[in-house]
């Protein structure tokens, strides 16, 4: 069986020095191999041949047979890495917390412990009959996050 941390160790050797980086690595029973990559501004189809001719060319066929898919990561992919939060700095994302609790916000910064995110939401205001609409922003544990994922409004 393909081992998923060679691979990434060959991945990470050939794109050092770019905007590119690794999101995760999947190997099957059935050698199927998928590795997602990255970047800070955006990945190119010929990036993702490129990598695969390299990693490919490091394993010798008549040992082991293995189907290699390289991808970028999609907008509906789950976030995994702290680059990943970094690049959508700014932009909207939905976030589901472990308590079930889901958000539709902006992500404002993102580090190592967490992300502060801001949106609005309908609070009561005491002295006024209706519900107000009120700028919110809370920071999260990742511990505290089941996913987060890019968010995009087609309205």
């Amino acid at each position: 069986m393909i081992d998923c941390n060679k691979i990434l160790a060959i991945a990470e050797r050939e794109i050092e020095g770019t905007d590119l980086f690794t999101v995760s690595c999947k190997c099957s029973p059935m050698n199927e191999v998928e590795l997602l990559i990255d970047s800070d501004t955006a990945v190119s189809i010929e990036q993702c041949i490129n990598l695969t001719r390299k990693i490919e060319a490091e394993f010798d066929r008549d040992v082991e047979d293995f189907q290699l898919t390289v991808a970028s990561a999609g907008i509906g992919e789950e976030l995994k890495n702290i680059r990943q939060y970094r690049k959508l700095i700014g932009s909207s994302v939905e976030v589901l917390l472990k308590s079930g609790v889901k958000i539709l916000a902006k992500l404002d910064a993102a580090d190592e412990s967490g992300i502060t995110i801001s949106y609005t939401e309908k609070q009561a205001v005491e002295g006024k009959k209706r519900k107000v609409e009120v700028e919110v922003v809370n920071t999260y544990s990742f511990e505290e996050i089941k996913y987060t994922k890019e968010y995009l409004d087609f309205k």
